[in-house]
């Protein structure tokens, strides 16, 4: 297998800047998620690494490699895409064979090789059909199979699980994380889907607007943002966000409500900030909720809707002009005015200028 480094790759298409000066270190055997919005630069980085467009600027390695210079046939990967590719006038043994004939393995190998995929995939029955005869999930494991049976150095995977239906979506997550922690193979996978990153990766790659904003553990991207992007874009509903003025006395000002911070804490934040502007963020799972005033630093809401979601419930409250979300449990007695408590260890805090972390 292999490690995968880019060093500050650019690709440009016409003034628009798609990926900019990325860098990524990708171990051996890592499964590794590029994350991001649409338009954020994650499949051009991966089509960069398939050979399939030409980075304007930057390196490339697949093991101690450069491959900048190599067609995608000789950079020993092997990709899925989005849309599975198979050849419709094939059977599956032949669709998973070509890759083999193309290079010129004896018949013996060949049948070998396809019998083995197939029965790591479960797809054994169904060898002789065609793509058309097939399910989608079965279509995904031809797809899948096709890309195994080469044996590559590193799986290369676009979004492959987003054509299917959400319940087989979640069980392919898992099959698909399973496979590849038992081949080993060094797997890089786009999507936009921020479940897929979390419940699949070693590690995690936010990109947006062509730029690395974090490159962390499932854990650490959601505990431990690097900026506000990042805080936002992670975790479902998104985490609410309140501008602040810092005073001296170490409040917080957000004009509807004033939140006090610890003078350790307050100290921390006012060496490190470019001004005394502040982004107070936290997430809705974090809030508590009271139907009464019971201490002080409470943030006084009014109840706006309510969002039943079976074992959970989202509350939209409103704070003068700021919509908050917050969950609480299904038997929560709502009423007219409620009561916020941010705890202390659960918010974060950005510079405004920078959008950066304070903690």
């Amino acid at each position: 297998m292999a490690k995968v480094v880019l060093k500050n790759l650019t690709k440009r298409f016409g003034e628009v800047v798609a990926v900019n000066k990325l860098s990524l270190k990708v171990k051996d055997k890592e499964f590794v998620v590029l994350l991001g919005p649409s338009g954020s630069g994650k499949t051009t980085a991966l089509r960069c690494i398939a050979g399939l467009e030409t980075p304007d600027e930057g390196e490339i390695y697949i093991g101690d490699r450069l491959v900048n210079d190599l067609e995608p046939k000789d950079r020993n990967i092997a990709m899925v895409f989005q849309s599975y590719a198979l050849y419709p006038h094939m059977t599956v043994f032949e669709n998973l064979a070509f890759p083999l004939e193309c290079a010129g393995f004896p018949k013996e190998e060949i049948r070998e090789r396809v019998r083995r995929v197939a029965e790591l995939l479960k797809i054994g029955d169904l060898l002789e059909r065609k793509p058309r005869q097939l399910s989608g999930g079965q279509q995904q494991r031809v797809a899948l199979g096709r890309a195994i049976i080469r044996e590559p150095k590193v799986f290369l995977m676009d979004e492959p699980l987003s054509n299917l239906d959400a319940k087989l979506r979640v069980y392919m997550r898992a099959e698909l994380k399973k496979l590849q922690k038992e081949l080993g193979v060094t797997t890089i996978y786009v999507t936009h889907d921020q479940i897929e990153a979390m419940t699949m990766a070693d590690r995690v790659a936010i990109l947006n607007e062509g730029i690395l904003q974090q490159f962390d553990s499932p854990d650490r991207v959601y505990a431990k943002p690097f900026n506000i992007f990042v805080a936002g874009f992670i975790g479902s509903p998104p985490t609410n966000f309140f501008d602040c003025t810092l005073t001296q006395d170490g409040v917080l000002d957000a004009g509807e409500f004033k939140y006090s911070l610890p003078k350790k804490l307050a100290d921390i934040i006012t060496k490190n900030a470019t001004s005394n502007k502040i982004v107070l963020g936290i997430r809705p799972q974090h809030i508590k909720v009271y139907r009464r005033k019971k201490a002080k630093n409470l943030i006084k809401a009014h109840h706006y809707t309510t969002e039943p979601l079976g074992e959970m419930v989202i509350l939209d409250l409103k704070v003068g002009d700021n919509l908050v979300k917050v969950i609480v449990d299904p038997d929560f007695k709502v009423a007219e005015e409620l009561w916020m408590e941010f705890p202390i260890e659960k918010i974060y805090l950005f510079d405004k200028k920078t959008g950066k972390s304070l903690l």
